[in-house]
């Protein structure tokens, strides 16, 4: 079995993933690192949980170890865009542990924070610069910062990009990058448009694709509850006030639904938090830090905002709505049973969603099992009956656009969220996740 010891990196980077108790690389990272140690590009389709962030952060790191010229000001040396404030935020985090027994500089730039912040940081010049499209285009437009130094650009989570409307920011941006740089793009789907936006950043890439494409987790038990809309309150509560609801992890389409259904739990005596769109920087990582941390044991969340959501223990998943684009329902579910854990994935539809459940099934190639807890007696015809399929919100490319925190893309989908973009597969525990 292929050790991190046998990879090649830099002994600082051994140091620190020893630190970590990791040893042992996943597959992503075994087959993406020696590629981009050579300085090759990468095509990687990966989903979540997969240890995607370390496959690129610790070559990344090697080269950055290993010499170059320091960042001028307001430069950077490594650029990285992510699609949200959460997952930005985690990658500067793999970063500067990863990096630790370095001088390594790391920056994140995102919305919902002030400028001024950032500002101080970028003036100094920086080996790495994670930051969402929107509030880099702000740092660039205003002269606080420039890209002309970036020697690698990295493009993570790019079907989510595509969904909340960054693909022409993302151009813009990489337009005032070098033509000779090491690119690497990953993504969790691979739809036309993203094909595309591929083939214009990469040279010669090296594929590397360690699931199938919209495929659920193999250790998630998944079902679904057959109910009226108006009993799914009483239900949640009645599941998740079971004593093995350890730590979960609740859906909701739009933003007041979160808020809406983190009362009803918290008036039911169960500790929630809603963590969405239209909650400040701090609020959100309140929320998050409570639910870590285990002072709140159900979290509430939009798409967009679970983006970047890593927790381990996550022991349910509850999707009180159904995702009104299928492979968000892949992704949803993708954050329990990680890192070689199980989980359970139980979702509510009422007659509205039975087109989303019959798109569901048919883009995860299987037949989810069905609990049914209707009332009505005639709910089993009415079920029965086709239902007209409720219209699908257009934006960009015919996706919903969404603010991502940045003050860029607008929402346009009823106060609600976004094609996100996830991954389902666990790791072994002593792997490196990003």
């Amino acid at each position: 079995m292929t050790q991190f010891t046998d990879l090649g990196l830099a002994e600082p980077i051994l140091r620190a993933l020893k630190d970590e108790g990791y040893d042992t690389p996943t597959p992503i990272q075994a087959r993406a690192i020696p590629s981009l140690l050579e300085g090759r590009d990468i095509l990687g389709i990966a989903q979540t949980g997969t240890g995607k962030t370390a496959a690129f952060a610790l070559p990344i790191l090697n080269r950055l170890i290993s010499g170059g010229t320091k960042a001028p000001p307001k430069a950077a040396r490594v650029l990285i865009m992510a699609p949200t404030r959460e997952l930005a935020a985690q990658i500067g985090d793999s970063f500067r542990t990863y990096g630790r027994h370095a001088k390594i500089t790391v920056a994140v730039v995102v919305g919902g924070v002030s400028h001024s912040g950032q500002i101080r940081a970028l003036s100094r010049g920086v080996d790495v610069l994670v930051a969402t499209p929107g509030r880099l285009l702000d740092h660039v437009e205003g002269g606080t910062a420039r890209l002309d130094h970036c020697e690698v650009v990295v493009l993570d989570e790019a079907d989510h990009m595509l969904d909340l409307g960054f693909v022409l920011p993302i151009r813009k941006i990489l337009s005032k990058v070098p033509s000779r740089r090491q690119s690497l793009f990953f993504s969790a789907t691979m739809p036309r448009e993203i094909a595309t936006l591929a083939g214009e950043m990469l040279r010669d890439p090296v594929q590397v694709e360690v699931t199938p494409v919209a495929t659920t987790a193999e250790r998630v038990a998944q079902q679904v509850y057959l109910i009226e809309a108006g009993g799914k309150r009483s239900l949640l509560i009645e599941l998740l006030g079971k004593p093995e609801a350890k730590r979960a992890l609740v859906f909701t389409r739009t933003k007041r639904g979160a808020d809406r259904v983190c009362e009803y739990l918290e008036a039911a005596g169960i500790p929630a938090a809603a963590i969405h769109g239209n909650k400040s920087q701090g609020q959100r990582e309140r929320a998050l830090d409570g639910f870590k941390s285990g002072r709140c044991r159900v979290l509430v969340a939009t798409d967009i905002a679970a983006r970047g959501i890593d927790v381990d223990g996550i022991t349910h998943v509850v999707n009180f709505e159904l995702p009104n684009v299928p492979e968000s329902y892949v992704h949803r579910i993708g954050r329990t049973a990680r890192a070689g854990a199980t989980g359970i994935a139980i979702s509510f539809c009422d007659r509205e969603e039975q087109a989303y459940l019959r798109d569901i099934e048919k883009v995860t190639r299987q037949k989810l099992p069905v609990i049914d807890r209707r009332v009505n007696p005639n709910a089993a015809a009415e079920y029965a009956a086709p239902a007209s399929r409720p219209a699908r919100p257009h934006g960009h490319g015919g996706r919903p656009q969404q603010n991502h925190g940045s003050g860029r893309p607008q929402q346009n989908n009823r106060g609600g969220q976004g094609r996100p973009s996830g991954r389902a597969q666990g790791g072994d525990r002593r792997q490196a996740r990003g």
